[in-house]
């Protein structure tokens, strides 16, 4: 049965990098505002007369924490309706329609293998939910790795909070890759994310599964390079943004 559509209300937004802003919004009809970390919203903007192209969905970026508040990290898109119309007119105050949770892009409840969630730009905004959860409800997994690629370093997300996390965390580890950058810092790669989770899993000897998510190119590449290192396609789930 699908999510009935609700008016949140946008109570504090931030800038995370030079072209993407963190949008913390209360739905105050419900106590708490309850999904499964990896789920996201469709918001219904008033940037078009039809319905199917005002609405625009997110996966949520916070972990379930008991109240009525979520966040969403959105990147700014050049010319692009949805961004131009939040990123200009959107402020403290302003309420959204929107409806959710939906989608089925979680965990599995028993995490008997290690976890690769592999992830560009905005498409972190699941996993930073998911590892945050499995922290705060110290849920039992193997090794949970996320891997996030991105061009420079400003264009990094949540970047001393994962690297946090992951020292707080047994078995869970935060791999940052950047494309653009001559140099990186130790605990760093530099380069595509495609190298990592291929040098992690030792080129296919462990057992593992993989959560993608991000725009088409490189979930694409990361398909067609996890079932060339023989895992199974059933082993790959993914969440395709644009």
């Amino acid at each position: 049965m699908a999510e009935p559509w609700r008016t949140g209300t946008v109570i504090k937004i931030e800038n995370e990098t030079p072209n993407c802003r963190r949008y913390w919004i209360q739905v105050p009809e419900l106590e708490s505002f309850d999904f499964i970390p990896g789920q996201f919203v469709t918001l219904d903007l008033p940037i078009h007369e039809q319905k199917n192209k005002r609405w625009r969905s997110y996966s949520i970026a916070s972990a379930p924490d008991g109240t009525n508040v979520f966040e969403l990290v959105i990147v700014y898109l050049e010319g692009g309706l949805g961004t131009t119309y939040l990123f200009n007119d959107v402020a403290v105050g302003t309420e959204i329609l929107l409806r959710g949770p939906q989608g089925k892009f979680v965990l599995p409840e028993i995490l008997d293998h290690d976890i690769y969630l592999i992830c560009t730009g905005t498409g972190i905004a699941p996993f930073r939910s998911m590892v945050h959860w499995l922290h705060r409800h110290k849920k039992p997994h193997q090794g949970v790795h996320l891997v996030f690629g991105c061009r420079k370093f400003e264009d990094g997300l949540y970047i001393k909070e994962l690297q946090e996390l992951a020292a707080n965390e047994p078995g869970f580890h935060f791999h940052p890759c950047y494309s653009r950058e001559p140099e990186v810092p130790a605990g760093s790669y530099k380069g595509y994310v495609h190298q990592v989770y291929e040098e992690l899993t030792n080129r296919g000897a462990i057992p593992a599964k993989f959560y993608l998510c991000g725009w088409k190119n490189m979930i694409d590449e990361a398909k067609e390079r996890i079932i060339g290192l023989g895992y199974d396609k059933k082993a790959i789930h993914l969440e395709i943004y644009g």
